[in-house]
């Protein structure tokens, strides 16, 4: 059975930095796009970020680029997404998830497995 466990969201104020951490388990993920997406309370689920687990390409929202950065540590298992210059509609849950195939793509429906997603808030 595969398992995403997330962490390192929080509260933090505005102008700062977190960084999540998204450990798998149970697959080998060596075929696998590992990405970043968030909820904000009434909104639906939107791409923040992805990276394919064997090499480096990524691909970010638009809106984020520059902010946010992902990246993965094969040796661990664990992909990370590192949010700087954090503002209040950052604001979201943010979940982990991870796509059989090699095509890094921005939609939900896509990703086959999700974890339970970690609470990020951004104060003014």
């Amino acid at each position: 059975q595969v398992q995403l466990v997330e962490s390192g969201g929080g509260l933090v104020q505005a102008g700062g930095s977190l960084r999540l951490s998204c450990a798998a388990s149970g697959r080998t993920f060596s075929t696998y796009v590992m990405g970043w997406f968030r909820q904000a309370p009434g909104k639906e689920r939107e791409f923040v970020a992805a990276i394919r687990w064997s090499g480096t390409n990524t691909n970010y929202a638009d809106s984020l680029k520059g902010r946010f950065t992902i990246s993965r540590d094969n040796a661990k298992n664990t992909v990370y997404l590192q949010m700087n210059r954090l503002k209040p509609e950052d604001t979201a849950v943010y979940y982990c998830a991870a796509r059989s195939g090699y095509n890094i793509v921005a939609l939900t429906h896509f990703y086959e497995y999700w974890g339970q997603g970690t609470q990020v808030t951004v104060s003014s």
